[in-house]
């Protein structure tokens, strides 16, 4: 299903009181709004929330409100899904969000009441950057990729068959995806696999694209990323089985310290976690297909990996 919540924020923002259409606007959507503020802002009960609030609500979305008259993109949101359920095989309750975020994530995942959500902030899909939203200025026929990203991670957390270490721990939270309990709780391989699978998933829904958009990476970073790439997985190799938050930060979450990524001395790109996810996927994507790929075990991706590198060789 397809919800559309950027009318109502553009709404509550021309409003006489904004505070207060906004507060009426999380009341009506809040088990999605709430999940969101957590996983990728902060409390919204607190007053650091309201400053947030404040400023989203004075932002000038003209550039917004541009985007969403010159596209369909309720319509290019609705085929994105429809193709997703078909290359990946959604077999679980999925629902996509066109919001407005608060400065965060351009796009991103959830699980609330087992029910899986896509979501996607527009401000970041104008074409122009815009820094009173943090808008990226991304292209709008970038959504059809980042749609299946997200679905691709609500397939692993939420799909019957599902074998992977995600979906577990979100059934042991209730059926509640939470970024900062997973991200301490996976080792560092399911959570590499799971962003890796994500692009190899936005790959096959959404194909025609430059290679680095499909990571979120700019060309320069993306090529920088090709050329670490042994040094990368010499660093990672021991690390793949611990698990601790840091790990996460350190190789998967944008907007990190350089001396937070700074790896045998050296500082490694933001999220260089997703390209080196990307190939630990590589052969078993390639042997059993995306869909299955999805549901597997984080331990075939080595298996399949050792197997495929073993033909090449002989």
């Amino acid at each position: 299903m397809l919800i559309n919540l950027v009318p109502e924020f553009l709404a509550a923002a021309a409003a006489p009181d904004p505070p207060a259409a906004y507060r009426r606007y999380r009341d009506a959507h809040a088990a999605v709004l709430d999940a969101y503020w957590r996983n990728y802002v902060l409390d919204p009960d607190t007053p650091q929330a309201e400053d947030v609030v404040r400023d989203a609500l004075r932002a000038d979305r003209a550039d917004l409100r541009a985007a969403v008259a010159a596209r369909d993109i309720d319509q290019m949101a609705e085929d994105a899904m429809a193709r997703a359920h078909e290359v990946l095989g959604v077999d679980s309750a999925v629902d996509c969000y066109l919001m407005v975020g608060m400065g965060a994530a351009n796009a991103g995942e959830l699980v609330v009441g087992g029910r899986g959500i896509a979501f996607i902030c527009l401000e970041h899909f104008t074409g122009r950057p815009n820094p009173q939203t943090y808008g990226m200025g991304l292209s709008a026929d970038l959504i059809p990729a980042w749609i299946a990203h997200e679905v691709a991670h609500v397939v692993r957390y939420t799909s019957p068959s599902s074998a992977s270490e995600m979906r577990r721990l979100v059934a042991e939270s209730g059926g509640y995806y939470d970024f900062w309990a997973t991200g301490g709780r996976a080792t560092l391989r399911e959570l590499l696999l799971n962003e890796g699978l994500a692009v190899h998933a936005a790959r096959a829904v959404a194909p025609g694209l430059d290679a680095a958009d499909y990571f979120g990476y700019a060309r320069r970073q993306y090529h920088r990323l090709r050329e670490m790439e042994a040094f990368l997985q010499r660093q990672i190799e021991p690390e793949l089985d611990l698990r601790g938050l840091g790990l996460r930060l350190r190789y998967l979450t944008g907007g990190m310290s350089p001396n937070s990524r700074l790896v045998a001395g050296r500082v490694i790109p933001e999220r260089s976690g997703y390209y080196v996810g990307y190939r630990m996927a590589e052969a078993l994507v390639a042997e059993r297909g995306i869909a299955a790929a999805l549901r597997a075990a984080a331990e075939e991706f080595a298996a399949a990996d050792e197997a495929a590198r073993g033909i090449q060789t002989a």
